[in-house]
């Protein structure tokens, strides 16, 4: 995405006649200051992030095409990254635990002797070095960086340290020590190494963990320094690469469904994708009403379930609530509202 188009999904649209996506009608525009008419929207959209955008200033741009009441996202992207950031709209906030401890996917490229601030292109160059690694040097020493490993954060990162976000400690000059912790990492290796300058890499790893991290880290024990100057995510908790879409693409279907051309559900993953590595367990409509009431319900006989642990209940095909259930109780812990637009499978879950 060009910087001109960048720019303009960042300017206000508060001089736009807003048009309903149920009915395609403009509203009237008494002065140029409205308020918006926002909708109950659920299900996921798997944006393609392009580079240079924040993820919540994606999130709100995303928002404000489905006019949508409540977004959120599941895993924050650098500006510098580009790739799946799902995010959640309406009910499916209430899974976003379930995406974010998921496994990750990552392609970048670390461009040898030379150490950032940011551990990233975007930084101030702290450190340079002449040295530059082979690729036997470089393969002999991934297997350091997968298993469970300790790992420093960034120094700009949103670790909290007393509150504050370290990014902006750094900002402000304040140099904090930041503590290593265990993550996790399954697989790291390289698929291509364009020159002696760069080398690119793919990572399949857990939550909370840095891929700047691993360009730094890797660059100091090789001697050669080294930083990210290009990231790409390419799946997220089993969102993958065939469910994203772009802004273009996105921005496009709203346009369409505010003039009656489309269908916006089209666009969403239904709420319950986040919730496919856990078990599904259908109730009747009575005991789903007294789910969605707050009130456990005990199953016997053959309709008990024969499991315990976390489920999501659904009636007649529809997500009812999060329950954990223990010798045919289910308890329920989180409760869903779907009324509203709802996504549909009109995009396929990536693996």
């Amino acid at each position: 995405m060009s910087e001109e188009e960048l720019r303009k999904f960042s300017q206000p649209h508060a001089e736009e006649p807003s048009k309903s996506f149920e009915t395609g009608a403009a509203r009237p525009q008494g002065s140029k200051q409205f308020r918006r008419v926002k909708h109950d929207v659920h299900g996921w959209v798997v944006l393609d992030k392009p580079v240079g955008m924040t993820s919540t200033h994606a999130v709100s741009v995303v928002k404000r095409l489905f006019q949508a009441r409540r977004a959120g996202h599941a895993g924050t992207l650098d500006p510098l990254a580009s790739g799946c950031l799902p995010i959640a709209l309406g009910e499916a906030t209430k899974t976003v635990p379930f995406v974010m401890d998921g496994r990750k996917s990552y392609r970048f490229t670390v461009c040898w002797g030379d150490e950032r601030d940011t551990d990233d292109a975007d930084g101030r160059t702290v450190s340079t070095s002449p040295q530059r690694p082979t690729r036997d040097e470089i393969e002999a020493l991934l297997p350091r960086y997968t298993g469970t490993i300790l790992q420093v954060p960034p120094q700009y990162s949103a670790v909290k340290i007393e509150g504050e976000r370290a990014y902006d400690l750094a900002r402000d000059g304040v140099a904090v020590a930041l503590e290593a912790r265990p993550v996790e990492i399954d697989r790291l290796a390289i698929v291509n190494v364009p020159d002696a300058d760069h080398t690119e890499f793919v990572a399949e790893c857990g939550k909370g963990t840095y891929v700047r991290s691993l360009a730094r880290d890797i660059g100091r024990e090789l001697g050669c320094l080294g930083h990210i100057t290009a990231l790409r995510r390419v799946e997220v908790g089993g969102f993958g690469e065939n469910a994203m879409i772009s802004l273009e693409q996105l921005t496009s279907m709203c346009h369409r469904a505010a003039t009656g051309e489309g269908n916006l559900a089209e666009a969403l993953l239904p709420v319950e994708t986040a919730l496919d590595d856990i078990p599904a367990l259908a109730v009747s409509r009575a005991d789903a009403a007294r789910l969605q009431r707050g009130q456990a319900v005990l199953l016997r006989g053959r309709d008990a379930p024969i499991f315990r642990g976390t489920v999501y209940v659904t009636a007649s095909s529809q997500l009812v609530a999060l329950a954990d259930v223990d010798r045919g109780e289910i308890v329920p812990k989180r409760v869903f509202n779907l009324t509203g637009l709802s996504g549909s499978r009109g995009l396929t879950k990536g693996h």
